[in-house]
């Protein structure tokens, strides 16, 4: 029962400290409580928006931040986080625009917003965009370590590799505890073949400091073939673990709700027409899901998400036909656009042999991504 003892800054501040331990249901429970109270607190809606974004409930956060927006047109939270939520939806144009808005209002000295939204447009692959707002940055705090960081991973996706391995360089030498640009560095290192200067970051990395599975599988590999570790030695043992923690597959049901709430923001959620659509595609959806556990499941793949590659940050599973998961592969990496699925299995299959020595067969999308699996690039889920 809401405390009518506690001020909608007390509610706020609650609810923060839970979203920084990474609680964001109860932090969501608590930002509720208190909008029951203070239906008009800009904070409280902004917050909303906030652990809705990172529980990936982005019509939700969107549908939060605009109502907070509505209450305090430039607020600077809520510009960032809408843009953010609008990117989500492929907006460009608007999130754009939200966030240009923060540099019409004066915001060019906040390092912190500047850094979420250039952050922001880097994993939607807005690379010039984003290298915008990292100058900001750098003009307001040239010796910011996550700013020259930043700096690097998008010098690197805008093909100046040598110029990002030096700016990366740059960015340990201000902070030798940014785990980040270690691993970025490290994965860079490990493409060009320099197996021993990317064993030498990722060595000095921790398991919970890597959120997704690539430098760990690098780290695994280069560990068992430069120090001859056998496959059961304890000193994987924790990387083992927290590998099999990233790789948890995705929650059916998480991924049907997260569908229907997609739908939900592109469709006016009254009108009637959409209602029966939406209860259609449920049904449809649930009769998949059975079909599923009756054996009759098409294949699922999942690709590790990587620091380096924005894309699998954002669509690291795959399912369909063989062929499908191949095309929705290619889709995926904005650097085939307008090439064949062969165009892509042949390429990728010849940039795995480069960097591992396998050979991975590209005459066929079965073959294709069974070999893939073989090499350690990506797991089968079913």
């Amino acid at each position: 029962m809401p405390s009518p003892f506690l001020s909608s800054e007390e509610y706020d501040e609650r609810a923060h400290q839970l979203y920084n331990d990474g609680q964001y249901d109860e932090a969501l429970d608590v930002l509720r409580e208190g909008l029951a109270l203070y239906p008009h607190s800009v904070e409280l809606h902004v917050g909303v928006g906030y652990a809705r974004l990172a529980r990936e409930e982005f019509a939700w956060g969107r549908k939060a931040f605009e109502e907070a927006l509505v209450l305090d047109p430039e607020h600077e939270d809520a510009l960032a986080g809408l843009g953010e939520t609008l990117l989500k939806f492929g907006q460009r144009e608007q999130a754009l625009k939200a966030m240009r808005r923060l540099l019409e209002l004066g915001y060019q000295d906040d390092v912190e917003l500047m850094l979420q939204v250039s952050r922001a447009l880097f994993r939607e692959g807005l690379f010039d965009d984003a290298r915008e707002y990292v100058d900001i940055v750098l003009q307001q705090s040239s010796e910011s370590s996550e700013a020259v960081a930043l700096l690097g991973y998008v010098q690197h996706r805008a093909g100046d590799e040598e110029g990002a391995v030096a700016t990366l360089r740059r960015a340990l030498q201000l902070d030798g505890e940014n785990a980040e640009a270690r691993i970025y560095l490290a994965n860079i290192l490990y493409d060009r073949g320099d197996y021993e200067a990317a064993l030498y970051h990722l060595d000095r990395t921790g398991p919970e400091e890597h959120w997704d599975e690539l430098g760990i599988w690098r780290l695994v590999e280069l560990k068992k073939s430069i120090y001859r570790l056998a496959d059961d030695d304890p000193e994987l043992k924790p990387w083992d673990e927290r590998l099999a923690e990233l790789a948890e597959p995705t929650d059916d049901l998480d991924d049907m709700l997260g569908e229907i709430e997609q739908r939900f923001n592109d469709e006016l959620s009254d009108a009637p027409q959409y209602q029966l659509e939406l209860f259609g595609a449920l049904l449809s959806d649930l009769a998949d899901h059975r079909r599923d556990e009756e054996g009759d499941a098409e294949p699922r793949v999942r690709v590790p998400r990587r620091a380096d590659h924005a894309v699998q940050v954002e669509g690291s599973v795959y399912d369909g036909s063989w062929a499908d998961i191949v095309r929705k592969m290619r889709d995926a990496d904005g650097g085939y656009s307008g090439r064949t699925v062969q165009d892509f299995m042949t390429a990728e299959a010849r940039r795995a042999f480069s960097r591992s020595g396998v050979r991975i067969p590209a005459d066929d999308p079965e073959r294709f991504i069974r070999g893939s699996a073989d090499a350690g690039l990506l797991r089968i889920v079913r």
